[in-house]
């Protein structure tokens, strides 16, 4: 009974981790997920199907780096995959931010443009 509980868990992560990759599919497929945001999450679904599959895995890559307790070699990878993506979601959000004023500054020359033309066209009538 004992070697049977590893494997129900082991299965239910396979499945878990499927799962998940068919609904980052699913959100590429329907435009709710852009593609570039979509391979970091598809990259981290296949780690943990890899995790899922290969059993031992955590405790041989936690050897390999002379990490004594194999779970916190979790907890190191997911805090350095969140400050990777902030500072990757910060520099999209600082070129957005001047996508915005650019065209803000455009926006404001065309209507000013515009009112002139209009003024003119006003007194000629």
């Amino acid at each position: 009974m004992e070697n049977v509980v590893p494997y129900k868990i082991q299965i239910l992560s396979i499945i878990g981790a499927l799962s998940f990759m068919f609904f980052i599919f699913r959100l590429i497929a329907k435009g709710k997920l852009r593609e570039e945001y979509s391979i970091i999450w598809i990259i981290c679904t296949l780690i943990l199907l890899v995790f899922s599959v290969w059993r031992d895995g955590l405790d041989v890559i936690a050897k390999l780096l002379g990490v004594y307790y194999a779970p916190s070699l979790i907890f190191l990878a997911a805090i350095f995959a969140i400050i990777i993506f902030l500072v990757h979601l910060s520099v999209v959000n600082s070129k957005q931010h001047e996508q915005i004023k650019k065209l803000t500054q455009e926006m404001a020359l065309i209507k000013e443009k515009y009112l002139k033309e209009d003024s003119k066209k006003a007194k000629s009538n």
